[in-house]
């Protein structure tokens, strides 16, 4: 059967699902779904039906985007559009079946919204949700509406049209039309893809290879597994028009065994491309040849590096090599090698099924397109967004994301992951693009957002995320290995307490030197934490280190907790829960903390039920 044969089998197949009498069931079965509860709910679902002699389909769909809500299904009832109901628990779904599927109420009360764009009935559209309606989805435009696993979900939606049509192409043409719509490496480093395709292709040694990077790192980042955990096919369409382009036989697909959901969608649906004469000998008919192959990680964060990665697929220890020879000429195995990040590779066929001044009409002058991010911290709405590059921060905490958890005050935003920096609340008017996270001292990364409020200590912060890149240095290096270690103990001495004037003079030394020495990206972003919050928050660090106080009350060493003994009611829950024994106290009468056996945990502050707190914190000057 040829490709047109198969794609019009596969709409009207995707046009009776829509259409079709009965019940239909899609269960949001990504990771946050399946953490969140997903398998529990729909164990109960399958219970119902069968004790109610009902006959239903059960579809799994990837990550919708909206993780907040999460254990999420969509009920389609007759071939009307599947509404959305979120926030689900086992307990409430028999009740919540017996009035949509027996009664013909659709519970307005727990509908998140409609899976169309025009609503259904007093249902508005989940589009229209303050989430997702300022959104732009090119990247994620299948994540959550379509079944992962079953390829004529996506032949349905448009899918495969991009690499038949490049195959109508010349490679040089097929570069060109990347070249012309703007598009960068969403990986972080934002280099231009045509342009590197192009150095490929060019490089005279034979055969050349493709490697997409799928060995995601950052804390808190989840875009690149989201992606291919509700659309491997998109990623592996990219993949066929890259390798095409650059004249490579053979791709690879570097991904950490962290993600074990993504690993096991991905090898179905490259089994299904094989099936489909799309992946393999004389694809689609033409003269191009290309198989795919999958390599495991074992989750170094530096392996996510071009050359290290290189190292650790050929089997070798994952660590960088000085550049050049830059891997478009040099990479695996000494022969021509493009390495895309996952979401670069997930755009590729949208921009050849499109053309590139559709996709250039999103973003900024500098930066094209637009650009995935977890959106994760004290935020209200957590999730996968994507946006045009150039949104303002502003725009991404407040009107996509609620704003700040409990209505904190909004302090910093974390963009970059661990390499990345911290972006203070006086620039939230900035637009989210790599010239300008450069300028503020941050970096684009792979696309972490993490929101602070008030109640963060920038720098604890700081310590958090340079703990974590010390620890994943590889020890090539001597800045990193041994630069980041005492930038750590230094960090660590003003968190204490015992912090001096000069460290933080020495800390942007260290800094400086670490950031300008180093071999790789890697040790020359792990710096920028420390960076970006001794730019914009110095006056933390000095009360940390002239007044011996954490203001956010955060740092153990500069904290204590007490009892108002005015407020407390003697309830005893504190002392009932303090894992130190550090409470006393008889019923109904004020308790005591005593200073020497407290750990400082915050339990007996978190529980405290009195109204305005009995149990206080303070710190260092304050107390």
């Amino acid at each position: 059967m040829n490709f047109n044969s198969r794609r019009s089998k596969a709409l009207k197949k995707w046009d009776d699902l829509k259409v079709r009498k009965g019940i239909i069931i899609y269960v949001g079965a990504a990771s946050c779904g399946r953490a969140a509860g997903c398998d529990a709910v729909t164990a109960v679902i399958n219970k119902y039906l069968t004790e109610n002699n009902l006959k239903a389909d059960i579809i799994e769909v990837g990550c919708i985007g909206l993780c907040c809500f999460e254990p999420m299904i969509y009920i389609q009832k007759d071939g009307n559009p599947p509404i959305c109901y979120a926030n689900l628990n086992p307990k409430i779904i028999p009740a919540l079946f017996e009035d949509v599927l027996q009664k013909g109420d659709v519970r307005k009360d727990l509908a998140l919204g409609v899976i169309d764009k025009k609503g259904y009935g007093s249902i508005p559209s989940i589009y229209e949700r303050p989430m997702l309606k300022p959104q732009v989805r090119i990247v994620l435009r299948n994540c959550g509406i379509i079944d992962p696993t079953d390829i004529d979900h996506y032949l349905a939606r448009n899918g495969y049209l991009g690499i038949n049509k490049a195959l109508q192409m010349k490679p040089e043409e097929v570069i060109k039309e990347v070249k012309k719509s703007g598009i960068r490496g969403r990986g972080g480093a934002g280099f231009p893809t045509g342009m590197k395709w192009e150095f490929c292709r060019n490089a005279k040694s034979e055969p050349k290879y493709l490697v997409c990077n799928a060995d995601e790192g950052d804390p808190g980042a989840f875009m690149n597994r989201s992606l291919l955990e509700g659309d491997p096919h998109a990623v592996l369409e990219g993949m066929l028009i890259a390798a095409y382009a650059i004249g490579a036989p053979h791709g690879y697909i570097y991904i950490r065994e962290e993600y074990p959901l993504a690993i096991e969608r991905l090898k179905k649906a490259i089994l299904q491309m094989q099936e489909y004469n799309i992946l393999g000998e004389k694809i689609l008919d033409s003269d191009f040849s290309f198989d795919i192959e999958i390599k495991k990680g074992a989750g170094a964060f530096v392996c996510g590096e071009e050359t290290a990665l290189l190292a650790s697929l050929m089997g070798k220890r994952g660590m960088p090599m000085p550049r050049p020879p830059f891997p478009a000429t040099s990479g695996v195995w000494g022969k021509p090698t493009v390495i895309n990040n996952v979401e670069t590779l997930g755009t590729i066929a949208t921009i050849i099924r499109e053309g590139w001044k559709w996709y250039s009409g999103y973003g900024s002058e500098t930066a094209k397109g637009t650009k995935t991010f977890s959106l994760v911290g004290k935020i209200k709405r957590t999730g996968l967004i994507e946006v045009p590059l150039g949104t303002k921060i502003r725009d991404i905490v407040y009107e996509i994301g609620g704003g700040v958890l409990n209505d904190k005050k909004f302090k910093a935003v974390q963009t970059g992951g661990p390499s990345g920096g911290c972006i203070p609340a006086s620039k939230m008017d900035l637009g989210v693009d790599y010239e300008t996270l450069t300028s503020a001292g941050a970096i684009m990364g792979s696309g972490g957002l993490i929101v602070m409020d008030e109640e963060t200590c920038m720098v604890d912060i700081a310590h958090y995320f340079l703990t974590f890149t010390q620890e994943e240095s590889c020890g090539k290096c001597t800045p990193c290995r041994i630069g980041t270690r005492r930038m750590l103990e230094i960090l660590e001495k003003i968190k204490s307490g015992k912090g001096e004037e000069r460290d933080i003079e020495l800390l942007e030394y260290l800094a400086s030197t670490v950031k300008n020495a180093s071999l790789c990206g890697l040790g020359q972003t792990a710096p920028n934490p420390v960076i970006t919050t001794l730019r914009y928050f110095i006056d933390e660090y000095e009360e940390h280190i002239k007044n011996k106080r954490c203001p956010a009350l955060v740092c153990k060493d500069l904290i204590t907790f007490n009892i108002d003994a005015e407020k407390c009611i003697g309830c005893g829950i504190c002392k009932k829960n303090c894992p130190a024994e550090a409470i006393s106290g008889e019923t109904k009468k004020a308790h005591v903390i005593d200073l020497n056996k407290c750990i400082k945990c915050g339990i007996c502050y978190q529980i405290c039920p009195v109204e305005g707190k009995a149990v206080y914190k303070t710190s260092g000057g304050s107390s």
